[in-house]
């Protein structure tokens, strides 16, 4: 949208008349969507539909994160005005992007939850679009990786994460976001040989095959290395990238329920997502955005740049295919 359509336009979420383009509105008033993206849920011509996950039941510690996908909305008002920095291609103005809303699902009937989260993904991948999630506690990706394995076969993931979310259980109708990642191994949902963990920087027994790059790592080694080494695992298999904000370390983003020192800082983090063009990315999603314990806003901020580079990678990786 051009900057003399911002003249006479309000809440472009509502009035755009593409799904392309730039938006130019105050960035303190109007619709909350992702990037003014619109809201809707047609699905038509759709590229890649950015979507909320709400749900916070599976923490260990501190809740909020059901708060996440509106706070990173309402941050990402600050990024719609200038193409990505430092990448040769615009999404925003060559893919069609919307904002999907929510997944609806009833915060008293846990049970229910996951299988109606993989129905949701489902819907958006059957209609030839990709996802970006906000979430939401790091729950979430399992029920989403079974939406994408159905469509994609066992997924290389790229976990960013302070914890491996490796711990054993076995029970897989428990719903817990530390063991996420161990059951999408187990059913098969994840190839942990094209699997790569950054940032991870709390005890794991047990890898599950899964290799990992820790925050020292990076460190000491640099972004380059660890990019480099990720690209190698995954190769050019169909690549679902999960970010987990308590990757980055607390002073760059405190507003998380299980923060961890020692993490990654916000320069290397968007380094490391630059860096990572060239992977077949077909999703992703940024998680543990918990607001309520950041009043700077910056943990959001933070989250919404994340999910700002994941729509690049995505369209990076389909000008590719």
């Amino acid at each position: 949208m051009a900057l003399e359509d911002a003249k006479t336009e309000i809440d472009t979420a509502f009035t755009r008349k593409s799904q392309r383009g730039l938006a130019f509105e105050n960035a303190f008033s109007g619709a909350t969507s992702f990037l003014r993206r619109s809201y809707t849920k047609d699905l038509t011509g759709v590229d890649l539909a950015i979507t909320g996950v709400a749900f916070d039941q599976a923490v260990t510690h501190r809740t909020g994160t059901r708060f996440g996908p509106r706070a990173i909305r309402e941050a990402s008002a600050l990024q719609p005005f200038d193409p990505p920095y430092g990448w040769p291609t615009n999404p925003l103005e060559e893919m069609n992007i919307i904002d999907y809303g929510d997944c609806a699902f009833d915060y008293a009937h846990t049970p229910s939850f996951p299988g109606l989260l993989t129905a949701h993904i489902r819907g958006i991948l059957a209609a030839g679009a990709g996802t970006v999630t906000l979430g939401g506690d790091h729950f979430i990706t399992l029920p989403i990786l079974r939406a994408y394995a159905e469509k994609f076969g066992p997924m290389s993931v790229i976990h960013f994460d302070a914890h491996s979310d490796l711990w054993q259980d076995d029970d897989m109708e428990r719903i817990d976001h530390g063991t996420f990642f161990y059951k999408a191994v187990k059913t098969g949902i994840i190839d942990p040989k094209t699997s790569v963990q950054i940032g991870i920087r709390t005890h794991c027994d047990d890898y599950l095959g899964v290799e990992f790059i820790d925050a020292r790592t990076v460190h000491e080694k640099g972004v380059a290395y660890a990019v480099a080494r990720a690209k190698a695992i995954v190769g050019q298999n169909p690549t679902y990238v999960t970010f987990d904000i308590d990757c980055l370390d607390p002073s760059a983003a405190p507003g998380t329920g299980t923060p961890v020192w020692g993490g990654l800082h916000s320069w290397q983090a968007a380094a490391a997502l630059r860096d990572l063009a060239d992977i077949n990315m077909v999703g992703g999603d940024i998680v543990e955005v918990s607001p309520a314990y950041d009043t700077s806003g910056a943990t959001a901020i933070a989250g919404a740049h994340v999910a700002h580079e994941l729509i690049c990678l995505y369209h990076w990786a389909k000008t590719q295919r």
